[in-house]
């Protein structure tokens, strides 16, 4: 009998720690990606442990090898834009996005610079991070197109560059401005570079609203709905973080290593772009704002950018 009650119970904590397994999630980003950032305050605040998640993260050094992996099934979720989550969609792929950050750059010139204007920048040599259809870079060129009557890119000199180089050669004078992704921005304006327009301020002057996500975390559908603890999981774990990285000062002083940030002066101006950049816990509510920033990348970007489909595909934010 005794035999038998040892047995029972082994059998019993076998099967209590099946169900306590923690769900694992396969996650490939950017070595130096900001989402590293949130990554490392899960793990330091056991985040993971509380919602019952095992993050492997895969380091690679471009969105092509992201892609790639998840396309093959390597890893669960990758991150990156909504334009390429459509065009996967277009091609019968079942992959989503949940919006990780609305935060986008700005055009920044040096403190002394006599440009302080839109029309102030003919004839400047401005460095364009992502290449000539970059999202942001495309959204710029809209506005410009309605508000002063021409395109941005033929109005100035467009210098397509990778981000810590344009930075670089700002710094030293060697283009007259910078318009890079929103961390770089930051790190001009905390070398007190003056902005001259912001994403942010021209959102709203072409019709897509306050606020536009540019990234997300992507994923299957399909895999999702087989791990809907596993997803449910990480977005807890993910709006947990932010929340943290929020409003505690403190956190960003114990993270300042691995952003790069060399003092702290860099480390508030990134702090302050991040932070602006958390997306609404109601990630359906940007939907709108997607299909109509899409829609202009359509119209000025072509098929190099968003493919075949002039329209936002059907179930390219997630929900469950």
């Amino acid at each position: 009998m005794k035999n038998i009650k040892i047995i029972l119970l082994t059998i019993f904590i076998f099967i209590f720690s099946l169900n306590i397994k923690a769900n694992d999630i396969k996650l490939a980003i950017l070595k130096y990606g900001t989402v590293n950032w949130e990554l490392n305050v899960i793990k330091e605040h056991k985040l993971d442990e509380k919602y019952n998640i095992n993050i492997d993260v895969t380091y690679l050094t471009n969105k092509n090898a992201s892609a790639i992996a998840l396309m093959s099934n390597a890893v669960d979720m990758i991150v990156t834009d909504w334009v390429w989550v459509s065009r996967q969609r277009d091609k019968g792929k079942d992959f989503s996005l949940i919006p990780y950050s609305t935060a986008a750059g700005a055009i920044m010139v040096p403190q002394n610079s006599p440009i302080n204007n839109i029309e102030d920048l003919k004839n400047a040599q401005i460095g364009i991070a992502g290449g000539s259809i970059d999202k942001s870079w495309i959204l710029i060129r809209a506005y410009t197109m309605k508000n002063y009557g021409y395109d941005l890119a033929e109005y100035i000199k467009p210098a397509y560059a990778a981000p810590p180089l344009i930075n670089g050669m700002a710094q030293k004078g060697e283009l007259d401005g910078a318009f890079n992704y929103w961390n770089y921005t930051a790190r001009l304006k905390a070398l007190n570079f003056k902005k001259i327009i912001s994403v942010e301020e021209i959102l709203p002057e072409i019709g897509i609203g306050k606020s536009l996500p540019l990234i997300g975390y992507v994923f299957s559908e399909k895999w999702a709905k087989n791990n809907e603890k596993t997803i449910e999981g990480f977005i807890a774990a993910s709006n947990e973080a932010r929340e943290i990285l929020k409003n505690n000062d403190k956190e960003w002083e114990r993270i300042q290593n691995i952003t790069g940030a060399q003092n702290t002066v860099t480390l508030m101006a990134l702090r302050d772009g991040f932070r602006k950049g958390i997306p609404q816990e109601n990630f359906l509510s940007y939907k709108n704002a997607i299909k109509k920033a899409f829609k202009i990348l359509a119209e000025i970007g072509g098929k190099d950018l968003v493919g075949n489909n002039k329209q936002l595909s059907d179930g390219v934010i997630w929900s469950k």
